[in-house]
């Protein structure tokens, strides 16, 4: 699977990292990373999660 993020629609309000820090992060410049693009399938369900939690729908999982 791959995380997919539109940074164009991305506003970076950070849910995804608290939903998932070990795919997200939220830095100090306070701008969202994914620190994991391919994670481990034991995520999913975290991923799936953050992805729905999104307020600005800017994130995407293929596979």
């Amino acid at each position: 699977m791959k995380v997919i993020v539109d940074y164009e629609n991305c506003d970076s309000h950070g849910v995804c990292a608290s939903v998932c820090p070990e795919v997200f992060e939220l830095r100090d410049d306070d701008f969202m990373y994914v620190i994991n693009e391919n994670p481990d399938e034991s995520l999913r369900p975290k991923i799936e999660l953050a992805v729905k939690s999104c307020p600005k729908q800017a994130l995407k999982l293929e596979g």
